[in-house]
């Protein structure tokens, strides 16, 4: 007698904003969500659509500068208050203003801020660092080595209950950053859990791209694409795990 097929889980996808190939990202997040059937999803470019999120079990975002409305913010901090999994990826939290002193982190969507546990502020220019798993016996990560990535290392202010599963240390500088200096060698989470209410987020902030059109406000043409962590097997064992997660198969 055959087992019964599991059955239908909603989830809701945001992925846009600026500065990224966004399209590249919605494709392989969308296949690998694919690799599940029963997981059936609405696509958004921002987070406005409240009642797909408030069908989701879970919510899926890649985003850089999308900023919720104050409907929207209150909706997404009540979404995992109630029991929802929010994953959250590369800029999510990441809420940014450009002037003459550089690129500043904003002042806004308090809540999902809140909720998130985290406020990107800075990267220093894209090279290899090492990313080291720092919880080897957690079902997200375990059996994961440590592995090294060309990427965006993020720098920010982080909530003090946030558990760390990789991290990367930094000491040094962000040019072109309003917050340019980081003078304290320590950990910078790279993936985290933070229990909020009966939900809970899980951050992962690997995975910048971006294609030759995605930066007109640098120039027309970029003569080289950008896929960092993208190009490692490593990354996507990293999300399908967090997609695992988020569906309610890792505690």
């Amino acid at each position: 007698m055959s087992a019964a097929p599991p059955p239908r889980m909603d989830a809701h996808v945001v992925v846009g904003g600026m500065a990224h190939d966004f399209d590249f990202a919605r494709l392989e997040l969308l296949k690998l969500l694919g690799e599940r059937p029963n997981i059936r999803c609405t696509v958004s470019a921002d987070f406005e659509d409240l009642a797909a999120l408030e069908r989701a079990r879970f919510l899926l975002t890649y985003a850089c500068n999308v900023e919720p409305s104050a409907k929207a913010d209150a909706a997404l901090a009540d979404f995992v208050a109630r029991g929802g999994r929010w994953f959250a990826l590369h800029a999510t939290n990441a809420l940014l203003a450009w002037g003459a002193d550089g690129v500043a982190a904003r002042d806004a969507a308090p809540m999902m801020m809140r909720t998130l546990g985290s406020q990107f502020l800075a990267h220093p220019p894209i090279a290899p660092f090492m990313v080291r798993n720092l919880k080897p016996d957690h079902p997200l990560v375990s059996g994961v080595a440590d592995f090294e990535t060309e990427d965006e290392l993020y720098l920010g202010r982080e909530a003090d209950d946030i558990e760390t599963l990789l991290g990367a240390h930094f000491v040094g500088e962000a040019p072109g950053f309003v917050e340019s200096h980081w003078p304290e060698d320590r950990v910078r989470p790279v993936m985290y859990l933070r229990d909020v209410g009966d939900g809970a987020v899980l951050y992962l902030n690997l995975g910048h791209c971006r294609g030759h059109y995605d930066a007109p406000h640098r120039a027309p043409y970029l003569p080289e694409e950008q896929r960092c962590s993208w190009r490692l097997p490593v990354y996507y064992t990293l999300l399908r795990r967090g997609l695992a997660w988020a569906a309610g198969d890792v505690p």
